[in-house]
């Protein structure tokens, strides 16, 4: 009964913890935006369904990912490797929070980038605006703007030539390209196309982001159902306040604030699991090869 409660006691913490990094490392992210202008052009529903449903295939991906880890290496080293994991990752925040300015202007920053990446991907989609000769997708609003059309001629030495994305698919995309477009095309018919590009932005933001090389050094360490569990629950909250009101808490957090908030929490973390490697260590160096002493009599 007391190792039940410990149990207990210890999926809590990890509960908590997964929740917290989740929280800390969203909000006011590339995804958080995304979701955030997304549902300001589309029915709020859809496209938390599709950012949600995205994310929730990414954390158990990351999570059994996790899990196979120690089957390989042994659980002191995955400790020890998560805890490097949010050392290096706490660093990296607070160097970058030291360096952001106060205010909203890095989270207006990445709110444009969003933009763009959702202007893209719908010229891509329906197969208007033009491509470079290197295959980057240039929106006709952004030609008709001279925003992007005057570095790619510049890029090109006044040589490029514009093309439309429908005569270039005839002939110049790979196959694998063609098979990509045609499952989205598949998908966009059966589930809808907003649906379908709120998933393939959110997976494409999130694949190799901190949230889920972390989501991967806490599956490793703990139970593989109570990590993607909760980190499916922090997505949820994160979506959802996007979703609802993006913009308008964009323009009120600060991201600096943000990002040093989530250096202490990561840093913290990288703490937990080092002393969680040092016992685990400590546990298998001083343990007896007897447990009953009266073992020893025999």
């Amino acid at each position: 009964m007391e190792n039940g409660v410990v149990e207990s006691d210890t999926n809590a913490k990890v509960m908590l913890q997964g929740f917290a990094m989740i929280i800390f490392s969203e909000i006011g992210d590339k995804t958080f935006l995304i979701a955030a202008i997304l549902a300001m052009r589309h029915p709020r529903a859809v496209v938390f369904a599709g950012a949600f449903g995205s994310l929730v295939v990414m954390s158990i991906l990351s999570a059994a990912l996790g899990h196979v880890l120690p089957t390989l290496i042994p659980k002191t080293w995955t400790q020890l490797a998560a805890a490097v994991l949010f050392f290096v990752f706490g660093a990296k925040m607070f160097q970058e929070g030291r360096e952001m300015e106060a205010g909203n202007a890095k989270i207006q920053e990445e709110m444009r980038e969003a933009e763009e990446e959702i202007e893209e991907d719908e010229a891509a989609a329906d197969g208007t605006g033009s491509v470079a000769q290197n295959g980057q997708v240039i929106p006709l609003e952004e030609i008709e703007e001279g925003g992007r059309a005057r570095s790619f001629s510049k890029e090109t030495n006044g040589h490029a030539r514009s093309r439309s994305l429908s005569k270039t698919r005839s002939g110049s995309k790979s196959a694998l390209s063609d098979l990509a477009d045609g499952a989205r095309n598949f998908f966009s018919l059966l589930l809808g196309p907003v649906f379908v590009q709120a998933f393939i932005l959110t997976f494409l933001g999130e694949w190799g982001d901190r949230s889920q090389i972390a989501t991967i050094a806490l599956g490793a360490a703990h139970n593989v159902y109570v990590v993607a569990l909760s980190t499916i629950i922090g997505h949820a909250c994160c979506t959802a306040l996007a979703v609802v009101g993006g913009r308008y808490v964009s323009t009120k957090i600060s991201v600096k604030h943000v990002t040093l908030g989530a250096s202490v929490l990561f840093i913290l973390f990288g703490f937990i699991y080092l002393y969680e490697a040092f016992m685990s260590g400590s546990d298998h160096v001083i343990a007896p090869d007897h447990d009953d002493p009266s073992d020893l009599l025999h």
